[in-house]
């Protein structure tokens, strides 16, 4: 993963990310059963970087348009203490999590797929854009993934950021343990 020094020196500077849902930590995809009840497909490779992560002190948010009872649980089984779910103007929920965590938004990482993603986009140090993205959040980004939403995104984002900060590798090393 090649990146320039500048958006390296960055990446060094982030203390949190900021995720969005649809399109992000899922495929974006909206699957209903026969009783009307919408599913998600979350990737679990995101999750366990998630869980990774956070061990280092790297924090994590997630402001969303839709809430869904298993989104909450997703949440829930990640240990993301910030989420606020319902939300599509999401830049006063973005500066609502850095007043209350005293993390500057210029700190913040937000990754994001469509026009809902767009004003905490341009709040943020760091703004990401999944591969599938729109082309306009695309041109708001600092950065595109090479991974779509919901198929490892959000890990490649989570390794780029502990790469940069040094953490990485004594992250893989304790997993070599055994």
């Amino acid at each position: 993963m090649l990146h320039d020094q500048s958006l390296t020196d960055l990446a060094r500077t982030i203390r949190m990310v900021v995720l969005d849902v649809d399109g992000v930590l899922t495929d974006g995809g909206l699957y209903y059963d026969e009783s009307g009840c919408t599913h998600k497909r979350f990737n679990v490779q995101d999750g366990l970087g998630i869980k990774l992560a956070a061990t280092t002190g790297l924090e994590f948010a997630v402001i969303t348009g839709l809430d869904s009872p298993s989104v909450r649980r997703r949440i829930t089984e990640l240990g993301i203490r910030h989420y606020y779910p319902g939300q599509h103007r999401k830049a006063p929920f973005l500066t609502t999590i850095a007043d209350n965590t005293t993390i500057p938004l210029a700190q913040i990482a937000y990754v994001g797929d469509d026009w809902v993603d767009a004003a905490p986009m341009a709040l943020v140090g760091l703004p990401i854009a999944v591969a599938n993205a729109r082309p306009e959040i695309k041109g708001l980004a600092r950065w595109i993934t090479t991974a779509q939403g919901g198929h490892g995104a959000v890990r490649e984002v989570i390794d780029f950021l502990l790469h940069a900060q040094g953490k990485f590798e004594d992250l893989w090393q304790n997993w070599l343990q055994p």
